[in-house]
Order: C-alpha cells, then structure tokens, then sequence
C-alpha cells in the first residue's frame, strides 16, 4: 500500500465523506474512490460500508485504521522533521511580546510550531515597555508582537495581529469611572501617565498632548514599566489609554478601564530586524497568524 493510499484511507476514516476527504486532500472524489477500492482488493474485505446517506468504517476498516496510525504519523514526524533541518529551521527561535494577550497567542503559535519543526525550539520573553527595540537590535530576539507604530529604517513592519478599541485606565473611585465610555475631549486636564524610552513617535500615538479641541492634556508621573504605570494611575496620579483588552487582563479592584469611543484602535503588530527575516521567522510569522484565526474574537 502506497503512503499516498494510506494517506487517503486515514483520512476518509476521519471525514466518513468522499468529497470532503477529496478537498482535504486537492484530489478528486473518484481518486479516493479508486484508491478504497484498491486497498479493499488488496486486503480482501471491505473498509467502508458505503451507502447514499452515510459513509462507516467496517470492523475491518476500524482495525486498519487504528494499526496505521501511528505509524503513519511517526513517518509526517519524520518527514517533518528533515524538512525543518533541509529548511535551516533548526535551534532557537526567540520571540517576543508586550501585552498579556500577545503573550498567550505566541504560547499557542510556539507549541503548533514546534509540532511542525520539532528540531527548532521556542523562547518566548516580555520586552520592557521602555525599550521597544532594543532587544530586536542587540539579537536577544528575533520578532516581537508589541504596540505600534514602528517606524525605524532597520526593523520591519509585519502583519497586523490584533486591532483593539482604546480605554482608560482610571482610579476606581475616580469620577470618569461612573461614566459608560469617554471622549478624547474628556482627558483636558487630566494628567497621563507618560513613558519614559520610547520614540517620540510612539508616544505622540499613544499619549496625545491636546483634545481634538485643542484643549491641553498634562503630563503626569513617568514610569518605566506597565504595572508601575497602573499603580500609579490608583494612586491617583494619573490616567493612562490602553487596549479594551486590559480590563480583562489587567483587572484591578481599585481600576476601572472606561471605553474610549473616539480615539484610533490601538494596533498590535509583528516586527522583526530587516537583515533577520529568515524561514524560520517567515513560518513563525504564518503560524501565529492561523493561531489568531482560530482565537475567539475580543
């Protein structure tokens, strides 16, 4: 029996349909066909009962099927695995990430990765939010899934992964925390808290210095770090626009994260070293982006 057929009967186990086995496989219903039949002269005695409602697997069928598969797939690891060493995707793979959420999108990316490049291993690390770069530069990773904007002439922009609505992180007891949502104009006179490392570019997208009126938005405290960022902000030292996905993911009893309806989404992005995009990174790059298909929608 020829890989190709065993390919096809396990397959047709799995689906119970012709047609559906066919498209899975990019071959025609009558190939599926002709290769059953084959393997049913071969073997002497019917694999499937075939009728015009339902398609079952016979008593031998499920024996075949049940002995063939785990040497079928040790053979896919196999072949998977000289794939990965004849593509160079081999040894570590560091990767990085800024928020919660992209944290567990690139565990789930890691673990489908390395079922498919089992000789490659993953590292994932949480990049400072003072440094956006720097890691990426010094070649402590390899791609990162953090805020944009990037916009540096050695690093490259990659797929966007999430697009979020905007809150703000608010004291708990603070009035705005009474609200249902806000408006840029609401931050006039309320201090943000500011990051101190980033591109000014960075922060200009993040941390507006006036409302669409013009009105003037304060600075407040500086900090280096997320969760230094949000105590400050229930000390009442500030306020501080996130993603919506915070409120989940950072919740607090003494923060409150309040829509911000008229503020640009904040976008999460792929971005790694433009002398660094090589396989390994490429199908990092596609698996992730299957991982966030599959995600439940925020």
């Amino acid at each position: 029996m020829e890989l190709r057929d065993i390919e096809i009967f396990l397959t047709l186990a799995e689906e119970l349909h012709f047609t559906r086995t066919a498209e899975r496989l990019h071959v025609s219903p009558a190939r599926v066909s002709q290769a059953v039949k084959k393997q049913e002269r071969v073997i002497g005695a019917e694999l499937f009962e075939r009728t015009s409602r339902a398609v079952r697997l016979t008593a031998v069928g499920e024996r075949l099927r049940d002995d063939l598969e785990v040497g079928y797939r040790q053979i896919q690891q196999a072949i998977a695995t000289a794939s990965a060493v004849g593509r160079g995707i081999t040894g570590v793979l560091k990767v990085g990430f800024s928020s919660a959420w992209c944290g567990n999108l690139i565990v789930k990316a890691a673990d489908q990765f390395r079922t498919r490049h089992p000789g490659c291993e993953v590292q994932i690390a949480e990049m400072p939010l003072h440094d956006r770069f720097g890691a990426l530069r010094a070649g402590d990773i390899d791609l990162q899934l953090t805020e944009l904007p990037v916009d540096e002439d050695d690093i490259v922009n990659g797929p966007v992964v999430y697009s979020d609505q905007r809150a703000l992180t608010v004291p708990a007891h603070h009035p705005l925390a009474q609200r249902e949502s806000v408006r840029l104009e609401d931050l006039a006179g309320i201090p943000l808290i500011t990051i101190t490392g980033p591109p000014q570019y960075w922060l200009d997208a993040h941390l507006p210095h006036r409302t669409p009126a013009g009105r003037a938005i304060p600075r407040g405290p500086a900090t280096i770090a997320w969760q230094e960022a949000l105590s400050l902000v229930a000390a009442g030292k500030g306020v501080c626009p996130t993603s919506i996905r915070s409120a989940r993911y950072y919740a607090r009893p003494d923060l409150a994260y309040i829509p911000l309806l008229d503020a640009p989404p904040i976008e999460f992005g792929l971005s790694w070293p433009a002398s660094g995009e090589t396989v390994a990174v490429q199908d990092f790059v596609r698996t992730l982006l299957e991982a966030a298909d599959k995600e439940t929608p925020a």
